[in-house]
């Protein structure tokens, strides 16, 4: 009995989300299989709100604040859909 046995790997479901943070309120943005792609999106994001930074003030809206975290596939919300750059502004979402 010197014979090696593979049990099959358990599945990862580990996703990485870019979670829009305004106040108390925190949103999941959108998800990605990587870590460097979330991160590149949160880039995008926060320079889309950096372009608006203005307007957000001027009209007193909060500022988004961006950041990158592990989640697993089965905490996402049912309903959950991605979140555009300034989602918080469309509706009060």
């Amino acid at each position: 009995m010197s014979e090696v046995v593979r049990l099959p790997a358990a599945r990862d479901d580990t996703l990485w989300a870019v979670v829009a943070n305004l106040g108390r309120v925190n949103r999941i943005a959108d998800v990605y299989p990587s870590r460097s792609a979330a991160l590149a999106d949160r880039i995008w994001r926060e320079q889309q709100v950096y372009a608006y930074a203005g307007f957000l003030r001027g009209s007193q809206q909060p500022v988004p604040r961006y950041s990158v975290t592990p989640i697993r596939r089965t905490d996402l919300p049912k309903a959950w859909r991605p979140l555009p750059a300034l989602g918080f502004l469309q509706g009060r979402k």
